[in-house]
């Protein structure tokens, strides 16, 4: 017998399972239509852009950087135009020609060339910084594929001039040190951008729209150095270099009243335009690295370095001594040739002893024990309440990386002994920077400055100018202590240990120092000279720094009549004329 229900159930269920189905598929239909009007409606500028962006070609144009121009407008960082050579593979119609060429022009192994000829990207850079003319050449033989663009290299007109301060790009024209970085967002600028169109295959497309994004040139930068000062002082310094066969030699030149950085030198300077060279040969059995070679080559003394200062920080201390009211000019004392403290004999330059002097004679003579009893009569707390006071705590805030902090005991353990031998310059490190900074202060009425470069940057249009300030602290001394340190160093120098540094018709005032290197046993030295002038109204300042010199190393003897020579060309240069004397005046 027929089952018509169980035949009508299996209809009935295979209708549901019908319906189930296309409902399933309604459901999915409306999704696929929603989202797809979903991406035609609010996301078809996205995929516009998606799809635009597989058929464009970018390039960059390199921007040009800004200028470095010394305090009279002289270039001494530019540029020069050079070229990028690169590849594109789709566009490439001759491997073998592309290949050959490019080899023989840049000399670049054929296996290298070959291998970005053939690499399957949008872009291969085949060579950097080629010379214009070269690459004017390459662009000539109209190879398919191959890109010339012009870009940017930095220059420097005057090769090894001021290397460490001014430093150097890398191949990204990024600066590395010195001023090229420390201002880098203002020399940088931006870059430009080259769009073009290509097929699918990647092939650029002859008639289509370019699209052009100009670069925005870096701003020039005008710094305090002066091209003249710094190479009369270079100059200078690696005559004395090579005549002591010295390991380096440092000079800085300021302004006292402002801050500005005149010259700052650091023999043996490098080549700027070829910086990764070394300048020196590596000593026997020197394990280091390359990058730690230039490292060393690179690094400025003048600041990221410190030393004893030896007797020219007495400078630090009479001021000190004299602003605390501890000690006058005319004060007198003894010197046997030495000076006993706690368990310690410490000795005199002169060993037989100064005998009897005022503290103007001890200044004259760098008398070690009187200078030690100015310090034993402040004691640690006044003593060290100076060394804040003057900035001599911390960094001097100079527009150069790197720069170094002193070196100092610390006040709880700091006891006699230690105080004694500070108060001469010795058992602490400061850099030149931070003395020079230190000694410009106490003989410029009082004012701490900020020791610097940057004076302002103009952008590549002229209309945005940026002019650089930095901090003064004020009452440092008090005026009467300035005026009688500028008297006491002008005595030293003509008449004291600073003779050397005299110049007929300039008043001249300074400090001599030399000052044993550790081990104390390897007999190597450190002299220096600071001085200054006019001595009754300080314009300009100058330390030298002159490292393990050969033969006789008196400070005194081999570094004063440095700063001397570079005072007779740099003061009639600054407009600070000689004194007439009586006779030359017809009076």
């Amino acid at each position: 017998m027929f089952d018509w229900w169980a035949m009508n159930r299996n209809i009935s269920s295979h209708r549901r399972k019908i319906c189930a189905v296309c409902l399933i598929c309604l459901l999915l239909s409306s999704v696929l239509i929603g989202r797809l009007c979903y991406l035609m409606i609010f996301r078809s500028e996205h995929y516009s852009q998606m799809a635009e962006d597989l058929h464009q070609r970018e390039r960059t144009i390199k921007a040009a950087r800004g200028r470095i121009l010394d305090r009279n407008g002289v270039v001494i960082a530019d540029n020069r135009t050079v070229c990028t050579i690169s590849v594109i593979h789709n566009q490439i119609e001759d491997p073998e020609q592309v290949t050959d060429i490019l080899s023989r022009e840049l000399g670049i192994p054929q296996e290298e060339v070959r291998a970005r000829v053939e690499k399957y990207s949008s872009r291969e850079i085949i060579d950097t910084n080629v010379d214009k003319e070269l690459g004017d050449r390459i662009r000539s033989f109209r190879l398919a594929g191959v890109k010339v663009d012009e870009d940017y290299k930095r220059y420097y007109p005057y090769g090894s001039l001021a290397s460490r301060v001014l430093g150097f790009t890398g191949g990204d024209n990024q600066g590395i040190i010195g001023l090229e970085v420390e201002y880098e967002e203002y020399l940088k600028g931006r870059n430009g951008l080259i769009l073009t169109m290509a097929d699918a295959a990647g092939v650029e497309l002859e008639n289509a729209f370019e699209e052009r994004v100009e670069p925005e040139a870096g701003a020039d930068l005008t710094v305090s150095l002066d091209v003249n000062i710094q190479t009369y002082a270079q100059q200078a310094a690696q005559k004395v270099m090579e005549e002591k066969n010295a390991k380096r030699v440092s000079v800085i030149i300021m302004d006292p009243r402002d801050g500005e950085i005149l010259a700052m030198v650091n023999v043996p300077e490098f080549d700027l335009n070829d910086p990764f060279t070394l300048n020196f040969e590596p000593e026997e059995g020197d394990m280091s690295s390359r990058q730690d070679l230039l490292n060393r080559m690179w690094r400025n003394p003048a600041i990221n370095d410190t030393y004893e200062p030896g007797s020219t920080f007495k400078i630090v201390t009479a001021a000190a001594g004299l602003e605390s009211g501890v000690v006058g000019i005319n004060d007198h004392f003894s010197c046997p040739g030495y000076r006993i403290v706690e368990d310690r004999k410490i000795r005199c330059h002169k060993t037989s002893g100064h005998g009897g002097e005022t503290f103007l004679q001890a200044t004259m003579n760098s008398c070690n024990p009187v200078f030690i009893d100015v310090g034993q009569r402040m004691g640690v707390d006044t003593y060290y309440s100076y060394f804040t006071r003057f900035g001599l705590l911390g960094k001097t805030g100079v527009d150069l990386p790197g720069e170094a902090a002193t070196i100092m005991h610390r006040k709880d353990s700091m006891g006699l002994v230690e105080l004694a031998t500070v108060s001469f310059g010795q058992s602490f490190q400061i850099t030149p920077l931070q003395l020079i900074t230190t000694a410009a202060s106490i003989v410029n009425g009082g004012k701490r400055v900020t020791p610097h470069f940057g004076i302002r940057s103009v952008s590549g249009d002229g209309e945005r100018i940026h002019e650089f300030s930095y901090p003064v602290m004020e009452g440092i001394v008090s005026e009467k202590t300035s005026e009688t340190m500028r008297y006491m160093l002008e005595m030293v120098v003509a008449e004291g240990g600073g003779r050397n540094a005299a110049m007929e018709g300039y008043r001249i005032g300074g400090k001599t120092a030399t000052s044993e290197k550790l081990p104390r046993s390897s007999n190597k030295y450190i002299s220096s000279f600071l001085g200054f002038a006019p001595a009754d109204d300080p314009q300009v300042i100058a330390l030298i720094i002159i490292d393990e010199p050969e033969g006789v190393y008196y400070g005194g003897t081999i570094a004063a009549p440095v700063i001397k020579d570079i005072f007779e060309n740099i003061l009639p240069y600054l407009g600070i004329e000689a004194e007439q004397t009586e006779q030359e005046s017809g009076s």
